[in-house]
């Protein structure tokens, strides 16, 4: 379980830097600039007061992480 969870976010640390330097090239910032923008994500504004809610993105990483995870999971059953 150890090696899991170390792999696990060896793995986010990864994608962490991958999304911060494709902002900094051109054309691949675009690519990724839907991430946090979808329609069912909540951003509140006010003058000394900022919300921001991802209930979308939340919702479509967790469908693609569980799709990952079942394909693996069905690879090692195997």
């Amino acid at each position: 379980m150890g090696r899991a969870l170390i792999v696990l976010g060896l793995v986010l640390v990864a994608v962490g830097v991958l999304l911060t330097l494709a902002e900094k090239w051109p054309g691949l910032g675009s690519a990724f600039g839907w991430i946090g923008k979808l329609p069912g994500d909540l951003s509140i504004t006010r003058e000394r007061f900022s919300l921001y809610i991802p209930i979308a993105t939340s919702l479509l990483f967790s469908i693609l992480l569980s799709l990952v995870f079942y394909f693996l999971s069905w690879l090692f059953r195997r």
